[in-house]
């Protein structure tokens, strides 16, 4: 009867240590799960990607950002390399979206009525829409400025100079790139036409207006949130979270001022957003 009993206790000690193991097992897999996020050399992608990397991480997860352009980053989802986008602006990535309907999902509307387009300078007081550039081509060495050239909106501006009979060449680089040139040129008021976006310090900095499209190449965008379908399964706080994800352009745009113009460390204003919005984090995670 000793022999049995002992026995028995040995079996539940051991049965008690295989449990605590386990529920070890799960914790420690959580916490080293990764959330993988797409980060495109843009400066409104920063923000959003910051703030919502700092929560998930406050979450238990680990996080990591790949860089790339948009088109890349979309691969990226629709192979699962890359968990989230947060930074998805449509129209304008309709058809990426329609390209890899199978693999990624729609999540959230960040924030909307975003204007985009062709820009100029306000000095410019006879060019204000797309028609208003035909026949001044000459005035501005018959280029316009864009992004990088994986960027889609490259490939909506070509069809955009196409469509409108405009004896312009799009002249890409990157958007630190394009914003140099503009600048060049408008310190001396010279005549300029270049991409131009909110949330961006562009207008903070300058004068710019976005110049009317009759054929509507851009329209009011809004700006998504992109996971990839496995997401949902494999990190489902994360998904709700994210489904739950809202900002508003203007506080975008805040953030970006202080990044770009103040030299704030990116992740420090991330945190203070957290920080001064908790009960907004609070329904967003679902708390």
């Amino acid at each position: 009867m000793k022999k049995f009993s002992l026995g028995l206790m040995i079996v539940l000690l051991l049965a008690f240590v295989a449990g605590c193991a386990s529920d070890g097992g799960e914790k420690e897999t959580t916490a080293n799960q990764k959330i993988t996020f797409g980060v495109t050399p843009w400066t409104s992608t920063v923000p959003p990607t910051k703030i919502a990397s700092l929560i998930i991480q406050d979450m238990g997860y680990d996080v990591e950002e790949i860089s790339a352009d948009a088109t890349n980053v979309y691969i990226g989802l629709s192979r699962g390399d890359i968990d989230v986008f947060m930074d998805s602006w449509l129209p304008a990535h309709e058809n990426l979206l329609e390209k890899y309907a199978d693999q990624v999902e729609d999540t959230a509307i960040s924030y909307d009525d975003v204007e985009t387009g062709l820009v100029v300078p306000t000095y410019m007081e006879d060019i204000n829409s797309v028609n208003d550039l035909k026949g001044k081509e000459d005035l501005f060495s018959n280029e316009v400025y864009g992004i990088e050239s994986g960027a889609n909106v490259t490939g909506i501006i070509n069809e955009l100079l196409e469509s409108y009979e405009l004896d312009l060449k799009q002249v890409n680089s990157s958007e630190g790139g394009m914003l140099a040139q503009a600048r060049r040129l408008m310190e001396n008021e010279d005549p300029v036409s270049f991409f131009g976006w909110r949330p961006h310090t562009m207008f903070n900095q300058y004068d710019l207006k976005v110049l009317a499209d009759e054929q509507n190449f851009f329209e009011t965008a809004a700006v998504h949130v992109i996971t990839n379908n496995e997401l949902k399964e494999n990190a489902p706080d994360v998904h709700q979270f994210l489904s739950n994800w809202h900002i508003s352009l203007d506080e975008v745009e805040e953030m970006i001022v202080k990044i770009e113009d103040e030299n704030a460390d990116p992740e420090a204003v991330a945190r203070e957003w957290i920080d001064n919005n908790q009960d907004k984090v609070n329904e967003m995670i679902g708390k």
